[in-house]
């Protein structure tokens, strides 16, 4: 296992910049989510580690050794990486044993070595079954298997879990991280989902526009993002304008605790608030109780949990919040309900 260090990562497709800048550093023995929405570049940032395509300047260095520069190129064979793509794609006429074992030399085919890898990812006994025998989630550990055989240095996850259905998404994803941390792999995972980045990371990194945003554990990048985009990106969030008053924000949902931020601002300052739908608790309530009352205009109920849309305020100056609520009698539509926050909240200056 090896630490990853990438510095100054540049790549143009013509006059297309994909990688303006990237900086990260992946350490050893860690899994770090490249997250970003479609056209950022992560699969290309995957690319370059893999040593499918060529950087046009920047360096990676993979356990200390430079794989990455101007004057450097190791081969895909020679750095010692394993790679899991999308959908697996496993080798049609081989079974599950001998896509394992495809990469491993004769004797370590022999040894108990595959035996070792598909017990490792749950599928003791399955050897003899073909890919078009083996469900999705299947499909995807035995792709681990084949991709942890050689021992490599690092394993690349390519959206492995995007063509599986949500159930089966929850559990496969479990299953690579705790494969991943009994056998103490570095790995770097690129995906969309921001649930699956912050569930499984120990560290996120948000690729925007060609470059690394923010880069920081999940608890840190969620509770504490670099600004209202990065802030919307990692999951639902309400953003309020506001002024600051005795230390104190000023917003549509009251007067809201800036806790230890509130040094960073001076009075009347106008700032952007987050508050998070989980910070938001609901409970009936008077409509002539301001200005934490408000109006109940949707909900989407999951099950275990809902997202309430309420209307503070009155006329061109309502606005609308969002309540995440632990599963039970959804509230009615059109029914008042007040509003409560808690916590501190994180804010940013109005520029």
């Amino acid at each position: 296992m090896s630490s990853v260090l990438v510095r100054g990562l540049r790549k143009s497709f013509g006059d297309h910049v994909v990688l303006s800048s990237v900086d990260l550093e992946v350490a050893e023995g860690s899994l770090t989510a490249v997250l970003g929405p479609s056209g950022s570049g992560k699969t290309t940032l995957l690319r370059i580690l893999a040593g499918f395509e060529r950087a046009d300047a920047g360096s990676v260095s993979i356990g200390g050794t430079v794989v990455e520069d101007a004057a450097t190129h190791v081969a895909p064979e020679r750095r010692r990486i394993g790679y899991v793509p999308q959908e697996g794609a496993l080798f049609p006429h081989l079974d599950a044993a001998g896509n394992v074992g495809f990469g491993l030399a004769r004797r370590e085919r022999r040894n108990g070595r595959v035996d070792e890898l598909l017990a490792l990812v749950g599928l003791e006994g399955e050897g003899s079954l073909y890919p078009h025998q083996l469900s999705g989630g299947q499909q995807q550990r035995v792709a681990l298997a084949r991709a942890l055989a050689t021992r490599p240095h690092l394993v690349l996850l390519d959206e492995p879990f995007s063509s599986l259905d949500a159930a089966l998404r929850a559990e496969v994803r479990a299953d690579v991280a705790k494969v991943l941390k009994e056998t103490g792999t570095t790995a770097v995972l690129v995906t969309h989902d921001q649930d699956e980045a912050l569930s499984l990371a120990n560290e996120v990194a948000v690729l925007r526009q060609g470059s690394v945003a923010q880069s920081a554990g999940p608890e840190e990048i969620y509770a504490e993002p670099l600004d209202p985009s990065i802030a919307r990106f990692l999951g639902d969030a309400n953003i309020l304008e506001g002024i600051v008053r005795s230390g104190k924000a000023h917003t549509a949902l009251g007067t809201l605790d800036l806790g230890a931020r509130a040094s960073s601002f001076r009075e009347a300052d106008r700032i952007l608030v987050l508050v998070r739908p989980e910070q938001v608790s609901l409970r009936d309530g008077d409509a002539n109780a301001q200005p934490l009352s408000g109006r109940v205009s949707a909900c989407e109920f999951y099950g275990h949990d809902m997202l309430v849309t309420v209307t503070v305020g009155n006329g061109g100056q309502s606005s609308s919040v969002i309540a995440r609520l632990a599963g039970g009698s959804p509230p009615r539509s059109g029914s008042t309900v007040t509003l409560k926050v808690a916590g501190p909240v994180k804010a940013w200056p109005l520029s």
